[in-house]
């Protein structure tokens, strides 16, 4: 059992605790409610954009990273469709040390011209590297734009393109600031060797005084329900040919959703998985493939991509993975390969709830969708699991006319 305590300050900022004596360090963990799907046509990339400018220093600190170092500590952040999450792992003695710095940050971030064309720089090389002059870049740009209509899932995390990262303004940045990184717009944890009253006076001294702001209200476009099979040929220089096959299923907070998450396991994870076993294993038509969800907050995709081999046909690798699902919805599931991979999950999630600083986190996103306690009652959601749920849900998720494919590749 996670023990979770918790204080809100009266600026509306969410402090989270978990003490763990384990350890004599402290991961001090910032969330904020913003996310790729909070941009608009034409301004992407603004979450991911200010993820970097986040650690371009502040009114009273010039440079985030040096008070952290000289304090034994580090630091880092990424961003999703959903949130934005910074975290500081640091020696419990120096803990105030993050508190000072998130802080500053969170009350008056230094957006000047010269950082923000710093960092602009930045990302706009970051998405050629990994976008535009790699191998299979912009399959998500490709699949994510055919597959949605209306939801701001329709372009990645890192921009829908690079002339939209460029015509970021210095008042478009101070206007999505103010908009979005806000104490009434963040959840903060403390995770470690600190306990829960110094924990709460940290917080009150370095946040108590920045104020509320007016969080943007969201008005992202609900997805209309995907009517025909949508399809994709893309050429491009690639060393092997690739096929994705995306279906939109539930997001985060639907029922359906671990049931969802399982499917993808069942099918591609590790080698007891029925693509190991039925595709790769009996056949030469992939030197790879895999399944996935996005776990997005808003209904997403769960995506299966998988590289041909040599000689092997795109017509001929659909028809593989189509009977491996059809199969999976027509002869359903065993308990036995539903608690299998539950199992998997509970192993996997053991281990990486040993470490504070992966606690801070995964508490502040349980308390984002819902309460941060619900940690300790998600095994017992994939527990609940039972053969026919599985069956029910790959029914309804692996559809002709849910599906999204590309063909990307030289024999596109």
């Amino acid at each position: 059992m996670v023990e979770v305590r918790k204080h809100t300050l009266d600026n509306g900022l969410r402090l989270l605790h978990y003490y763990d004596a384990t350890t004599q360090m402290v991961a001090v963990n910032v969330l904020y409610d913003v996310g790729a799907r909070d941009e608009t046509p034409g301004c992407t990339g603004l979450a991911h954009l200010f993820e970097h400018l986040m650690f371009g220093g502040s009114e009273h600190i010039p440079d985030f990273d040096t008070p952290l170092q000289m304090a034994g500590g580090e630091s880092n952040a990424w961003t999703s469709d959903d949130v934005t999450n910074f975290y500081d792992i640091l020696p419990t003695h120096n803990a105030e040390t993050a508190f000072w710095l998130e802080s500053d940050r969170m009350n008056c971030l230094a957006l000047t011209q010269r950082s923000l064309d710093a960092q602009k720089s930045v990302v706009i090389e970051e998405f050629k590297q990994r976008c535009l002059n790699v191998p299979y870049g912009d399959v998500s740009h490709l699949v994510r734009a055919k597959a949605f209509r209306q939801h701001s899932y329709r372009w990645p995390v890192i921009g829908e393109k690079v002339s939209d990262i460029e015509g970021v303004t210095i008042d478009t940045a101070r206007d999505f600031f103010y908009s979005h990184y806000a104490p009434n717009n963040a959840i903060l944890c403390i995770s470690g060797n600190v306990d829960f009253e110094r924990a709460v006076e940290l917080a009150e001294k370095w946040f108590a005084h920045i104020p509320r702001r007016a969080i943007t209200p969201r008005s992202i476009p609900t997805e209309p329900r995907q009517t025909e099979q949508r399809c994709i040929v893309h050429h491009a220089d690639t060393p092997q040919n690739m096929i994705v096959k995306a279906y939109h299923m539930c997001g985060r907070l639907d029922s359906d959703y671990h049931a969802s998450d399982i499917i993808s396991d069942i099918l591609a994870n590790g080698n007891s998985a029925r693509f190991f076993r039925n595709v790769l294993m009996q056949t030469d038509i992939f030197t790879d493939l895999d399944a996935s969800i996005w776990g997005s907050i808003d209904p997403g995709m769960l995506v299966v991509k998988g590289r041909l081999c040599p000689g092997a046909s795109f017509d001929e690798a659909n028809e593989v993975v189509d009977r491996e699902l059809q199969r999976l919805v027509s002869e359903g599931v065993s308990q036995y390969e539903v608690d299998k991979f539950v199992n998997k999950f509970e192993s996997k999630e053991s281990f990486e709830n040993v470490s504070y600083a992966e606690m801070a986190s995964k508490l502040c996103y349980h308390e984002l969708i819902g309460s941060a306690d619900d940690i300790n009652t998600e095994l017992s959601r994939y527990r609940a699991l039972t053969a026919a749920d599985i069956q029910r849900v790959a029914a309804g998720i692996f559809t002709f006319d849910n599906e999204t494919r590309l063909y990307y590749g030289p024999s596109a």
